[in-house]
């Protein structure tokens, strides 16, 4: 058995995990990774990256199918579209193995050594990976739990045949005819849009009273019209059973409490994502748990000395730029260098149609939380930029401190939005006030200039609305 000693060892390849050892290895650290798959995790090769790639063949199928149909109100004519989904799937294909290769070629820059294979806890400071050339033993002074979370399966309907999870709706041979999505969540809706556009037949299933429950209604009732318009049917309230008798569709119970069949070519189950821990030898630490999560402080330690957890492991929110802040502050923190996880704005985004960001406290939130705010809402009917390119729907939200203007959350739904998430999460982390936002020059014609405005309606003098 080979044996492997080093300073830090990362359990995990995906944002959070190559971040981290590629941190560590240019501080210094003598850094292992073990990786049991590809590099880059969930969002890289089945989450992330190649649904935004799908999602962008739909956009653009969308746009040449109005345009056959002489819906553009611009004028624009095309022929009649066709799609050779093979080749968008080998596109889609082709972008995710090029970020493999960068993210490999990073970590070796970095001087990080790639070990793959399944690790297995011995003990607190060493563990044990099974390769294809037989077992490695990696002793280290620092551990990093960084193996990301997988689609949760319901026992009415697990995976297989025309049950399929999102990393299957992400390499089908084929459009569906009929799909059916199980969860109004924001993978369900994302996914379900995306095959909305490009000719499926689609449903969605959602057991709480609305789709997006994590976001306001204000922001959402944009994507429910959407979906809408698109002819997605959404039953809320209701119930997945399991599959017919016929196989050929799924059972629901509705909100009324009435039984009906969807048909359905693909059942899609989005239902939440569970930590990915089995297998792990967990049982040979002694970890305090948060539910079925592990348990962290301000510096991501766990109850272990010299053991560290980091993204989907740790909790909500499992977002791949929660895992790298995280992977990238323990890597300094291994290296000697002091840091903290201040997690104050950790951006959402929907890549719905249209697409929301969240960022920092909602109005309901912040009045929850007992504080007196102040609220400026610009629509993009009024932005110059959104309606010669994005489209008029939706709008940029500023949330405010009414006692000292600072700004405590932003919001946004509409065309192109996620490209604001940066600039909304750097006003709340640099405590921006109303007038720093107001007072900033904000290029023209842009949706940023949406931002800008929202400011001058907090502060009681909207120029364009």
């Amino acid at each position: 058995m080979t044996e492997i000693t080093c300073q830090l060892v990362v359990i995990g390849g995906g944002p959070g995990g190559y971040v981290c050892a590629i941190r560590a290895g240019q501080l210094g650290l003598d850094t292992v990774l073990v990786e049991r798959g590809k590099l880059g995790g969930s969002c890289l090769n089945v989450g992330c990256i190649p649904s935004k790639a799908m999602i962008h063949v739909a956009e653009e199928f969308e746009k040449l199918t109005e345009a056959a149909n002489g819906k553009t109100p611009f004028g624009l004519t095309a022929a009649q579209p066709a799609l050779d989904f093979k080749q968008a799937i080998a596109w889609k294909d082709g972008i995710v193995q090029r970020l493999n290769n960068g993210v490999a070629a990073l970590l070796r820059k970095a001087k990080v050594k790639i070990v793959q294979g399944h690790a297995r806890f011995q003990d607190g400071k060493t563990i044990v990976v099974e390769t294809e050339t037989g077992s490695k033993t990696i002793k280290a002074e620092t551990v990093v739990i960084a193996t990301g979370s997988a689609p949760v399966e319901l026992p009415s309907l697990p995976f297989g045949g025309r049950v399929i999870s999102s990393t299957g709706a992400l390499s089908l041979s084929e459009v569906p005819k009929s799909l059916v999505v199980v969860g109004g969540g924001y993978i369900g809706l994302e996914l379900g849009t995306a095959f909305a556009k490009l000719g499926s037949k689609v449903s969605v299933v959602e057991a709480q009273d609305n789709t997006l429950p994590l976001y306001d209604s204000e922001l959402t009732a944009q994507i429910a019209r959407r979906l809408a318009a698109l002819g997605i049917e959404v039953l809320t309230g209701a119930k997945a059973l399991g599959p017919t008798a016929q196989g050929d569709g799924l059972r629901v119970e509705a909100a009324d409490g009435q039984e009906r069949s969807l048909a359905a070519d693909k059942i899609l189950v989005t239902v939440g994502r569970a930590p990915v821990m089995a297998n792990l030898g967990l049982e040979q630490l002694v970890l305090d748990m948060d539910g079925r999560f592990i348990r962290i402080g301000q510096h991501c330690e766990t109850s272990m000395r010299g053991i560290y957890a980091i993204g989907d492991v740790t909790g909500e929110p499992m977002l791949a730029h929660r895992a790298m802040a995280q992977g990238e502050m323990v890597a300094e923190i291994a290296a000697g260098l002091p840091r903290a996880w201040d997690k104050r704005c950790i951006p959402a985004i929907c890549f719905t149609d249209p697409e929301i960001v969240s960022a920092g406290l909602s109005p309901d939130e912040a009045r929850e939380a007992g504080i007196t705010i102040k609220v400026g809402q610009f629509p993009f009917a009024a932005n110059g930029r959104a309606m010669t390119r994005h489209g008029e729907a939706g709008y940029v939200r500023i949330v405010a401190r009414a006692d000292n203007q600072q700004v405590i959350g932003i919001q946004a739904v509409g065309q192109g939005v996620s490209e604001l998430s940066a600039a909304f999460g750097l006003a709340i982390e640099m405590g921006a006030v109303l007038q720093d936002i107001a007072g900033t020059i904000h290029a023209h014609p842009t949706l940023g200039e949406a931002i800008q405005e929202a400011a001058f309606k907090a502060l009681g003098h909207a120029i364009h609305v």
